[in-house]
């Protein structure tokens, strides 16, 4: 269980969802503190996850799951982390949830197939983040990444640590985080969502967002406002990344739009990627300059 200080946005800072296929930072929220959704739903949080999995005690969590339905039906439509598969509230949480409009559900300790997709089937249409937590689940990691339903994976680094005993050195986790980003890729998901980091120091944060990006995964889950902008930030194209592309493709298109050598189509899909997420991020106008019709097809990223 967490509880954390919630600084109040600025308010001025609107907050807006994006494709979650796409997003960068995924904000947890007590779902028994309802008091706090407002606040979260003007965050710079490219998705809001009500929160009536571990944040919750046992004897709040009918209240909890009764604040999130109440929210939703109010016509907002964040995202919930449910209990686990086999717990005593899952199919209480599927069934309150289901005729809600609910954007999607992050499933908590997954260890097997059949966790998500008996919850997809019950939840048919609404996309399954699957939270993997334990050591069992990271053995099942590929079979899960491929199980209909799953929509994206999640680290949920705190539980793993407790199961396995492991310390949060990067390097000590550098085996589990490896072992989310092949999982997605081989299993044609987006990129893995990377767990959260504890405590309010800037620097901290800045540099677990880095190692996420270092390992691949282009999400990764906040549990304050006051952390999405910097994983935004950390999990975006960087200015000088942007800058090559721009440069890349101004070289190519003044050399006549030609592919030129064996190195030219990788660096076509990269500077396509970095061009596609800049624009999805609004870090540059949709009108750059250069001719966005990409000479490689957009559906070879898959973020």
């Amino acid at each position: 269980m967490y509880d954390t200080e919630f600084t109040a946005p600025d308010p001025s800072d609107i907050g807006s969802r994006i494709d979650p296929v796409l997003a960068r930072s995924w904000l947890l929220v007590n779902g028994a503190q309802h008091e706090r959704f407002e606040a979260a739903s003007h965050s710079r949080a490219d998705i809001v996850v009500l929160d009536i999995e571990d944040a919750v005690a046992p004897k709040d969590k009918d209240a909890a799951r009764d604040n999130v339905v109440q929210w939703l039906d109010d016509g907002n439509t964040d995202w919930v982390r449910i209990n686990g598969f086999g717990t005593p509230w899952w199919s209480t949480d599927i069934a309150a949830l289901g005729s809600t409009s609910i954007g999607g559900v992050m499933l908590a300790m997954v260890e097997s197939v059949d966790h998500v997709t008996e919850t997809a089937r019950r939840l048919p249409n609404i996309p399954v983040v699957a939270l993997v937590e334990t050591a069992r689940g990271l053995e099942r990691i590929a079979e899960i990444a491929s199980a209909k339903g799953t929509f994206r994976l999640a680290f949920g680094i705190g539980d793993f640590r407790r199961d396995t005993g492991f310390g949060d050195n990067p390097t000590t986790l550098a085996y589990a985080r490896s072992r989310f980003t092949i999982a997605a890729k081989a299993a044609g998901l987006p990129s893995a969502i990377d767990g959260p980091t504890v405590g309010s120091n800037p620097l901290k944060l800045n540099e677990a967002t880095a190692v996420s990006s270092e390992f691949g995964m282009t999400g990764k889950i906040c549990l304050t406002p006051d952390q999405c902008a910097a994983v935004n930030d950390g999990l975006s194209p960087s200015l000088d990344d942007i800058s090559w592309a721009r440069e890349f493709f101004a070289e190519f298109e003044g050399d006549g739009g030609e592919i030129r050598n064996g190195s030219d189509l990788p660096r076509i899909a990269r500077a396509t990627k970095i061009l596609d997420l800049a624009r999805s991020y609004n870090i540059v106008s949709k009108d750059y300059g250069v001719s966005d019709q990409s000479h490689a097809s957009t559906d070879t990223f898959h973020y």
